[in-house]
């Protein structure tokens, strides 16, 4: 059995809404709603523990019962860590998934993951690559100065945190009553061993300050679509992967058809034309070009105007040859050049069953679609 345990005490004072931040509403929802969902129809999670104040209890409660959610409440203690013991203290399961009720965007694989290596491993902390550069600063006087910066091996630690309950619960008891901890990652590490990292999400943070509560209308979507003739004596090149194949694909440039719907897509996403407009095939500079290039182009393009990626997907239509092994290859090189994790990337291929200029093998169709961000602050 495995209980989940809802942080949901603190003030969020740096919110400074006047009120608990959980309650603040995302698209219509509140914080709240869209984190209790993510746990409540989750399969691996047998109960929902929420620490709370006694102040907001009724509406959480109205909240859960919206949902149709079983919720035992529990209050909160004088801190984070004193909140957290006596919301496992309350759960029954022998396994704990211990989540920051202000995470509402976590996904259901996270929590897949956390959960599977707790029971496992005794541990499981969701946690994603700190892409910033991190330093150590030194104080002379009221100067700071920079002693070491690196990024190497730092991980920015998220939540769920999923701990085998009786571990955890004994690294609270050997807590020192002055000792502060952040989180339970840091408690565990301590007083019971190593802490399995798990592959976290850079979608999964934490809202903190009002602009984390921006509402997903910034997000736009957009719909490209490119068919290029096949013809003998070209590479065939698909998301920058040479694909080997006795024909390749006509076009000005390297004529890399997923790279093109891809970039079509991003651009009217932002309303910025497509790459006929930015590329044309009547520039002299473009031709035999890689799409690789063109595609950075067309980043540099999206970030000029405050835009960010957030994930694609594509549809590669074609008979032959058979594009499956290379899938993965596509999906890591198409997610680097976005500047997103591979799971921000869905490539998919389909035969049209030999109808019509595909089903002939006459060319290959690429149908792409995405989610960009219009970065307001």
């Amino acid at each position: 059995m495995t209980s989940a345990v809802l942080v949901c005490a603190g003030k969020g004072e740096r919110a400074n809404f006047g009120f608990n931040k959980l309650l603040k509403e995302i698209d219509g929802v509140p914080v709240f709603q869209k984190t209790l969902y993510a746990f409540s129809s989750h399969p691996l999670i047998d109960e929902i523990i929420v620490v709370c104040s006694e102040e907001d209890e009724a509406a959480f409660k109205a909240i859960a019962e919206k949902l149709g959610a079983e919720v035992k409440f529990v209050r909160g203690g004088k801190d984070r860590s004193a909140s957290v013991e006596n919301g496992v203290n309350a759960a029954g399961g022998d396994t704990v998934a211990v989540h920051d009720g202000a995470r509402p965007f976590v996904s259901a694989k996270i929590i897949t993951d956390c959960v599977n290596s707790a029971i496992e491993f005794g541990s499981g902390v969701a946690c994603v690559p700190a892409t910033d550069t991190t330093a150590k600063i030194a104080y002379d006087g009221e100067d700071k100065y920079i002693v070491s910066a690196a990024r190497d091996n730092i991980y920015k630690v998220q939540t769920p945190q999923a701990f085998n309950k009786k571990l955890l619960l004994r690294a609270f008891s050997l807590k020192g009553e002055n000792e502060v901890f952040t989180d339970e990652s840091g408690l565990f590490a301590k007083y019971i061993g190593r802490c399995r990292a798990v592959n976290g999400e850079e979608r999964n943070r934490k809202l903190t300050v009002a602009e984390d509560f921006a509402p997903t209308e910034n997000l736009r979507a957009g719909v490209g679509f490119d068919l290029h003739r096949l013809v003998a004596g070209r590479k065939l090149v698909l998301g920058g992967i040479e694909i080997p194949n006795d024909k390749g694909l006509l076009g000005h440039s390297d004529a890399d058809v997923l790279l093109h719907a891809v970039s079509d897509a991003l651009l009217s996403s932002a309303s910025l034309g497509d790459i006929g407009k930015h590329f044309p095939d009547t520039d002299e500079k473009y031709k035999g070009v890689s799409s690789v290039i063109l595609f950075d182009k067309v980043k540099e393009m999206l970030e000029e105007n405050g835009y960010k990626i957030v994930n694609v997907s594509a549809v590669i239509m074609a008979q032959k040859p058979k594009l499956s092994p290379f899938v993965k290859a596509m999906t890591e090189n198409l997610a680097s050049l976005c500047g997103v994790t591979p799971d921000r990337v869905g490539i998919t291929c389909t035969t049209l069953e030999g109808i019509g200029t595909i089903g002939r093998e006459e060319g290959i169709a690429v149908s792409a679609y995405c989610l960009t961000e219009k970065i307001t602050r």
